[in-house]
């Protein structure tokens, strides 16, 4: 199936409710990696984000190669680095940047556009019509997990703001690449995953040395903390993820994304003891209800 063929008044029906179960599976990803925040905070021994970034994917890789026992093929090397560097490798030392240069809430917001970049790159990557409706309701998402998670003195750092937009763009490119590309007959979504986790932990491998040099010592917290990044927040989610995207309008199944700093929000309101007024519950609302309206075909004409 050509990407053009995603703009059909067939395939625009097809994001209706018949994909509800695929898209609630979908889901579970970036409601599972809202978690990250939670489990780093409380489990992870503090001042290591590379060498977490990078058991979240390389081991979750290689258990996927070993399990599927799949390798690439012909274009596929290229396609499978480059995927895992957008959606991993890149994507990853980006996002932990953000969070370190940044008030959490500020690069959780920028992390929500991407969204609206997925819907602009879109366009040339896989033909489809620019959505004025997709690109404003992805700016209500934006305005509701901004609402949610930055606080009054919220103070902004250019290098972070450049990681975080980068982050943004960086998984935004892998998404609309991963839906244009698909995957090889016969090929299922955990040995893409594999693929994928597997090149973008080689990739971080070498910076991980480089900027954090010898792995943190690991007790018995932290080493549940691994696990479930990389098992639960790495294999699993990211086969779920990757599958979604192939089944799912791409633009509907980013906008899930949004799931991941609300999941972080509430967690940290019901863990952590951090208060959500009026304004973070106003916030809440916007940003559900741009998931919801991201589901919604548009009207074909």
């Amino acid at each position: 199936m050509s990407a053009n063929t995603l703009t059909t008044p067939t395939s625009q029906a097809r994001s209706g409710p018949a994909l509800l179960p695929r898209t609630a599976l979908t889901a579970i990803a970036p409601a599972v990696w809202g978690t990250t925040y939670v489990v780093t905070t409380e489990l992870l021994p503090p001042a290591h984000p590379m060498f977490a970034a990078l058991l979240r994917a390389l081991p979750a890789g290689l258990i996927a190669l070993a399990l599927t026992r799949r390798l690439p093929r012909g274009d596929w090397w290229w396609k499978a680095a480059v995927l895992g560097a957008l959606n991993i490798g890149l994507f990853l030392p980006l996002l932990f940047t953000a969070a370190e240069r940044l008030p959490g809430g500020v690069a959780a917001t920028l992390g929500a556009a991407q969204p609206m970049v997925v819907a602009l790159l879109a366009v040339p990557v896989l033909g489809q019509r620019l959505s004025g409706r997709r690109l404003l309701w992805a700016l209500v998402g934006v305005l509701g997990v901004g609402l949610v998670v930055i606080g009054p003195r919220a103070h902004l750092d250019a290098i972070g703001i450049a990681a975080g937009l980068g982050g943004a763009a960086s998984m935004a490119l892998g998404v609309v690449l991963t839906k244009r590309w698909g995957r090889p007959e016969g090929v299922g979504p955990l040995a893409l995953t594999g693929w994928q986790l597997t090149a973008g932990g080689l990739l971080l491998l070498p910076s991980t040395l480089l900027f954090e040099g010898a792995p943190p010592a690991v007790d018995g917290r932290a080493a549940l903390g691994y696990l479930w990044l990389g098992l639960v927040g790495g294999l699993l989610t990211y086969a779920l993820w990757f599958q979604g995207i192939a089944r799912l309008p791409v633009t509907a199944a980013a906008v899930l994304g949004l799931l991941s700093p609300l999941v972080a929000a509430a967690l940290g309101a019901l863990l952590l003891d951090q208060t959500l007024g009026a304004v973070q519950l106003l916030g809440f609302g916007l940003a559900l209800a741009s998931i919801v309206a991201g589901q919604l075909p548009d009207r074909a004409g």
